[in-house]
């Protein structure tokens, strides 16, 4: 059920409720298939290199908000001090909000817009999107952009996420997956499946 119906977006949980951010307490770990495993407290996350983008953000059950403002750090100057192991292929994304996960592609989180995001709006990540951080990927539908992020693995390759699991596409790409549109075709991603699943709770 929705939670927080406003501005546009419909904020939902998988678990009934949303996690709290605690800045003195908070970590954002990154590990895995890496040479240094690295957690990041959230000013050292802050002190990364900035990055801020203007973007649309779509779910898949069909709602959209568009010229979202967001400010963050790109996921490459997140994992260069990890340095992650030529094995790894992709990334595993762990919310606060445990059973969450989801993955992408090294390539897919390469994509120039995709963001590790703790403002919206020129204001701190809110509560109900995803405080202190979460992850943004315009050009999939918005269960990929796991809010509430305290983990990073780098994996061998991608696995389903816990919508995929009950049948949502892996590839969530806007308009070209989970029954909208031609698959589309790119090394960035397989073939939508074309199932049709539940209508997800989130994002």
């Amino acid at each position: 059920m929705p939670l927080v119906p406003t501005g546009g977006w419909r904020i939902y949980t998988v678990s009934g409720s949303m996690p709290r951010f605690d800045p003195a307490t908070w970590k954002l770990s990154v590990g895995g298939l890496v040479e240094r495993p690295t957690t990041f407290d959230y000013e050292q996350l802050r002190s990364l290199p900035r990055a801020n983008q203007i973007s649309t953000f779509h779910c898949v059950t069909g709602w959209t908000v568009e010229n979202v403002r967001w400010g963050g750090v790109r996921i490459k100057d997140v994992l260069a001090s990890a340095n992650p192991l030529p094995n790894a292929q992709a990334l595993e994304f762990t919310s606060m909000e445990l059973p969450y996960i989801d993955y992408l592609t090294l390539d897919q989180a390469a994509l120039p817009d995709v963001l590790l995001a703790y403002e919206m709006n020129g204001k701190p990540l809110p509560r109900e999107h995803g405080a202190p951080v979460r992850l943004i990927i315009p050009d999939m539908y918005g269960y990929k952009s796991v809010k509430w992020l305290s983990r990073i693995d780098l994996v061998p390759a991608a696995s389903a996420g816990y919508w995929e699991a009950l049948g949502y596409d892996r590839d969530a790409w806007v308009g070209h997956s989970n029954g909208y549109g031609a698959a589309p075709k790119s090394k960035l991603g397989t073939q939508p499946t074309g199932k049709t699943a539940r209508t997800p709770l989130v994002r």
